[in-house]
């Protein structure tokens, strides 16, 4: 996109009609000074030629401003300095053909005059360079936001490639455990949700924020999963109001906290675990789930939860809150 696309014509007329006033300055201070010495055809004359230089200078501005932005935009300083002296001294010769022939007392040569002309020169010169340099800034830092946020993809996308090896393999220990046990229609309603379940992981390279609906309908196709793996010993208990739905969070939030509660707790008949899923009153999503520790504490490199820290982090530029008293675990995720 051109620079000069970022000026309207009304608007590049009105800055050559106020910058050539202050141009013609010096002749406007004289002109009621000029007109009392004339009279009759004289004093019409020198208020034509008044107005045919204001208009000259507002012109020659005009042009010299869009070969600025449009013809020179990407112009050195240097060379926009010769060829705006180029296209000056043209406009100059110009201006003293038609003053010589049209009124033959014109001061073509005096210094005000090569003065204002040596102004309109270095001025437009100026102005064009200051617009090139500001264009090529923001094309340094649209580049430079653009580096950051496909940055920002690439790590978030390598926290959540993290997620998907883990899972995977705690899924199929759930697929072995109904395959033992020869539970054909389990095993197929099994097969069909972890199909689904695997789809979303699968998509989630291609999605930062997704709404809250999308990511509770996720649950509750591996819930099943969870609820057949642990005998009904683990439930969920999820309580979100319509209205709450269109929120978004980063993909793949509530897998590492469910996660989570499986690696962290004892689950079984004296054991059995609920996780529940609501809002409070801060319009967070709160996961909550009383803490069973286990016997042997396990083998984790605490990947989940912290992972989940840094996509918050990168993507929401928020923070989540975590709680623990012992008897139960919270998880307070900021939503967007």
């Amino acid at each position: 996109m051109k620079l000069l696309d970022r000026y309207s014509a009304l608007k590049l007329t009105l800055i050559s009609l106020v910058s050539a006033v202050f141009i013609v300055y010096p002749n406007i201070a004289c002109f009621a000074w000029d007109l009392s010495f004339l009279d009759g055809a004289a004093r019409t004359s020198h208020i034509w030629f008044f107005i045919f230089r204001y208009l000259f200078f507002t012109v020659l501005i005009l042009v010299l401003i869009k070969m600025n932005l449009w013809k020179m935009n990407n112009f050195l300083l240097k060379k926009r300095f010769i060829y705006n002296f180029l296209v000056t001294a043209l406009a100059y010769a110009l201006y003293v053909g038609v003053s010589v022939s049209c009124c033959t007392k014109a001061d073509c040569f005096g210094g005000t005059l090569l003065f204002q002309f040596s102004v309109v020169w270095v001025i437009c010169t100026f102005f064009g360079h200051v617009s090139y340099l500001y264009s090529e800034q923001r094309k340094k830092e649209q580049e430079i936001e653009l580096l950051k946020i496909e940055n920002l993809q690439s790590r978030c996308d390598a926290l959540a490639n993290q997620i998907n090896p883990h899972f995977f393999f705690n899924s199929l220990n759930g697929l072995t455990a109904l395959i033992r046990k020869k539970d054909d229609e389990k095993t197929l309603v099994y097969v069909n949700k972890l199909s689904d379940v695997f789809r979303y992981i699968l998509q989630s390279d291609k999605k930062g924020l997704v709404r809250l609906e999308d990511e509770l309908e996720f649950v509750h196709a591996f819930r099943y999963m969870m609820e057949v793996r642990f005998a009904n010993k683990l439930i969920f208990n999820i309580d979100v109001g319509k209205e709450y739905l269109n929120l978004k969070i980063p993909v793949l939030s509530i897998l590492p906290l469910i996660d989570n509660v499986v690696v962290h707790n004892m689950i079984d008949s004296q054991h059995k675990m609920e996780v529940k899923i609501y809002i409070n009153e801060q319009t967070e999503l709160v996961v909550s789930n009383p803490v069973y520790p286990k016997l042997s504490p396990s083998v984790t490199n605490g990947t989940g939860v912290k992972n989940l820290e840094n996509r918050f982090s990168l993507l929401m530029d928020k923070q989540i809150r975590i709680e623990n008293d012992g008897t139960t675990f919270t998880v307070f995720l900021p939503l967007k």
